[in-house]
């Protein structure tokens, strides 16, 4: 079953309204109207594309570890996924979907990479619930997915789900603003070139992994000999 199925499932599931989720139909019209509007804003076409130069950052991993843009690339092409958070059921299937297809981004010299704005402690969470790998960024503010042009600013009336929800992004973000980024999936190549890009206003549509891998497959091919040793396991 691809992950789009899945992810389908769930939504299915979850809207019916039945248990173990019991989510009012309000709730659903809400969320609904928020993506609606963010589709309506043009904001996804705003965000950067392939062939744009990607951002270099330098952020802390889950362990307070400062990971940078920079030396990954030096080593091998980027993937990188931006993730809301621990409470997003959808964002969480994605990971495990990404974790299954590490081996085959490894296998042709990537690393992946999931940025958020969430705190380290509950990026922790995120990699022992989702039995992850590959390491959680935090973004604080999310000023990495800014850079990209992912970030914006939820709705009053959605905040005000949120809070009725007892989903308190402050608190999980370290952050008042309430911002989130559209989930977005990019590749980079080493020389910062961005080789493949999707960015879905809508939450619950997801790409599956291996719709990157004919990107770093290109990626790969044009690697400098020394890059291609190391992603071909060499010294």
């Amino acid at each position: 079953m691809t992950l789009q199925a899945k992810l389908d499932a769930f939504k299915a599931d979850f809207e019916a309204g039945g248990p173990p989720y019991s989510v009012p139909p309000t709730v659903i019209e809400t969320m609904h109207r928020a993506t609606a509007e963010l589709i309506a804003s043009g904001a996804a076409a705003r965000a950067l594309k392939a062939g744009d130069r990607a951002p270099a950052f330098v952020l802390d991993d889950p362990d307070g570890r400062p990971v940078s843009s920079a030396e990954r690339l030096a080593k091998g092409p980027l993937v990188l996924s931006f993730y809301r958070g621990v409470w997003c059921p959808y964002c969480n299937m994605e990971l495990q979907a990404l974790q299954a297809a590490l081996p085959q981004f490894e296998a042709l010299g990537a690393s992946l990479l999931a940025i958020s704005p969430q705190t380290p402690v509950n990026s922790r969470k995120s990699v022992r619930q989702n039995a992850l790998s590959f390491p959680i960024l935090s973004d604080p503010h999310n000023a990495v997915a800014d850079a990209f042009g992912l970030r914006f600013a939820m709705p009053n009336y959605l905040i005000e789900l949120y809070k009725d929800l007892k989903n308190d992004l402050p608190a999980f973000n370290g952050d008042p603003s309430w911002t989130l980024p559209m989930p977005a999936h990019y590749v980079v190549g080493q020389d910062g070139t961005i080789l493949y890009a999707e960015v879905n206003p809508d939450y619950t549509r997801r790409p599956d992994p291996a719709d990157m891998l004919p990107a770093l497959r290109r990626a790969t091919a044009v690697l400098p000999d020394r890059s291609r040793a190391l992603a071909a396991g060499g010294g």
